[in-house]
């Protein structure tokens, strides 16, 4: 009886927070307890950062195993083969484990992409092309963290992972690190995502920092109406050309496209409607908990992790300043009639960087609407920092 009362002792993940790296996974529960409280009573991006947090929570439980490889057997050496020729499982994998094989082979951040697809009106890009100028533009923190990382040490490799998280794009965020430095995961996938949710907490004041009170003041004139055949057009031809152009960015651009194509065509309408809704949201779960569950104590607590956490933050604050020297610049050519407000939405972020230049431009303008005209660059950027990522992964990978 006391055998077996010491055995149950010993198997309580308690006693692992005593052992060695084991305050490591202590930490990491406080960190996701963090995200939790900020996801759920703060209400930052919850969509996505409950489940990354959750996963981390779950990843950092002591002997949970969740994210364990699967174990195969071994004689003299060599793996043990059935009648089939497959090997012999000895221990199944964690759940989180299976799960993750979406995340490494680049499965869930394609599905997202189409789900963004589907969400997404194109029309505000299509009636004003010049915005993809102002989404070109909010790619430069892309590459000044990327020229910061390769300054600090990092490989090229990780130096492109970590510049990807100033396109302010989760999904291609995690699509570059899985092919580039996958060991980086957990760090540059939790700050993209946080980053994200804090838009409405970090553009703001870099936006009143870099434009004066008459430029936010500007009111633009409306778009003109966009044809149905335009937008069909659209997602057909982005395709072609930028996979003709960057085949390595083929899947994220086409999924991109082909949602949004099932929304425009008017003829596929239950696809559009199980893409943005029940696939969206299946997708979300699963890389969410398989994302957070990379950032596990021993690989997540390092120095390199703070690096990457600042250097992130920098990239995004670029890419936003650079969004709005652009605007500043299309405001002075054409005669004031560009609120440069528009290109602080040129990073990813869809639709909420857009939201951020409405309430900010209706702050010093009641009869301001910013609105449609901050989804052109907003769509642009997430075409941008896909082909940024596709650029990298062309040269590195």
């Amino acid at each position: 009886m006391l055998e077996s009362l010491m055995k149950f002792v010993e198997s309580m993940g308690i006693l692992q927070f005593f052992q060695d790296g084991g305050w490591q996974n202590a930490v990491m529960i406080v960190v996701s307890c963090v995200l939790l409280y900020l996801a759920i009573v703060k209400k930052y991006e919850p969509m996505l950062l409950l489940p990354i947090a959750f996963g981390m929570l779950l990843a950092n439980l002591p002997l949970a195993g969740l994210m364990d490889q699967p174990v195969y057997e071994m004689k003299d050496g060599l793996l043990v083969l059935d009648e089939n020729g497959s090997p012999v499982l000895a221990k199944t994998g964690g759940l989180l484990y299976y799960l993750y094989q979406g995340v490494k082979l680049g499965i869930y951040p394609s599905l997202i992409f189409m789900g963004v697809g589907a969400m997404t009106d194109f029309g505000p890009l299509i009636a004003n092309p010049k915005s993809l100028l102002l989404g070109a533009a909010a790619q430069l923190g892309i590459f000044v963290a990327f020229f910061g990382a390769l300054f600090l040490g990092f490989t090229v490799e990780e130096a492109a992972s970590i510049g990807i998280i100033g396109g302010a794009d989760g999904p291609t965020a995690i699509y570059t690190t899985t092919r580039l430095a996958p060991h980086l995961l957990g760090p540059i996938a939790v700050a993209a995502y946080s980053y994200m949710a804090l838009i409405p907490i970090i553009q703001p004041p870099l936006m009143k920092l870099m434009t004066t009170k008459k430029e936010r003041q500007i009111v633009m004139t409306q778009l003109r109406p966009v044809s149905q055949r335009e937008k069909i057009i659209f997602p057909i031809a982005v395709t072609i050309i930028v996979s003709i152009v960057l085949p390595s960015a083929t899947p994220l651009i086409g999924c991109l496209m082909l949602g949004n194509l099932f929304q425009v065509s008017g003829v596929v309408e239950r696809l559009g409607k199980t893409v943005q809704n029940e696939l969206c949201n299946i997708v979300t779960i699963f890389l969410g908990l398989t994302v957070g569950a990379t950032a596990n104590g021993a690989t997540f607590l390092k120095p390199e992790t703070l690096g990457i956490i600042v250097m992130g933050l920098a990239a995004f604050a670029f890419s936003t300043i650079g969004g709005l020297l652009f605007g500043k610049i299309m405001c002075k050519f054409t005669g004031g009639k560009v609120n440069p407000l528009i290109g602080s939405a040129g990073v990813s972020a869809v639709p909420m960087a857009a939201r951020v230049s409405q309430v900010v431009g209706q702050k010093e303008n009641p009869a301001n609407f910013l609105l449609m005209h901050a989804m052109g660059p907003n769509v642009a950027g997430v075409i941008g920092s896909a082909v940024a990522a596709g650029i990298f992964l062309a040269m590195f990978m």
